[in-house]
């Protein structure tokens, strides 16, 4: 009987493991909601006083060098304003006017100050309704994820087969779960009033992976 006689491997099967990884970076884009809120007897007079807070807003945006692309309007709405009294029920007592757009600030340093700037031009009807710190390219921190996911699939699997008595063999499929969720608002930014003037603190983003990987599974026959 030969080495090559004891040691030659038979198919055993397959193994899949699915592994998990992750990278960070600092984010390098702040994307921003800003609107007002206007409260009139008139809905013309709402619309106006929306439209030129809004105005106010997006001036300062401009004037702090934000570019024409990075500012889009994103809501325009008009609802009555109901109030309860006693013995008369459900009175209308004006309407309120909303209206606001969403920026991308490309200077995140920068940005706690440009938000304040441009929800206190606004006004008491200024509104910072969400807030966003992302990457604006994520793809070199992805691929650092999906090296740590290949790693702790290769070594969990080659574990199993270790304690399986068996050696890993060729790669047969891998497959890629759906990342996850996206950036989170930060907590405590939402609906600020304009005498706030928030400080954002950057930190950092992790973009998280998974692999999914099929091997085949070789077990030295011996005999």
């Amino acid at each position: 009987m030969t080495a090559q006689d004891v040691h030659s491997p038979v198919d055993a099967g397959t193994i899949t493991v699915t592994g998990t990884g992750w990278a960070e970076a600092a984010p390098d884009l702040m994307l921003v909601s800003l609107g007002v809120e206007s409260r009139a007897e008139s809905v013309a007079e709402a619309f106006a006083a929306a439209g030129e807070g809004l105005a106010a807003a997006t001036s300062v945006l401009r004037s702090r060098g934000v570019a024409p692309g990075d500012i889009r309007s994103t809501g325009l709405a008009v609802r009555a304003d109901l109030a309860w009294r006693d013995g008369e029920g459900q009175r209308l007592v004006g309407y309120v006017a909303s209206s606001s757009v969403s920026v991308r600030l490309r200077d995140p340093g920068m940005a706690s100050a440009i938000v304040s700037e441009a929800v206190l031009a606004a006004g008491d009807d200024g509104r910072l309704n969400s807030l966003q710190l992302v990457l604006s390219d994520d793809s070199a921190v992805r691929a650092q994820a999906r090296d740590a996911a290949w790693q702790d699939a290769l070594q969990t699997a080659g574990q199993y087969a270790a304690l399986a008595s068996a050696t890993l063999g060729k790669v047969l499929a891998v497959t890629e779960p759906r990342p996850a969720p996206g950036p989170v608002p930060l907590a405590g930014m939402q609906r600020a009033s304009a005498t706030e003037g928030p400080s954002v603190e950057p930190g950092v983003n992790r973009v998280e992976a998974a692999v999914a990987v099929t091997w085949e599974l070789l077990q030295a026959q011996r005999g």
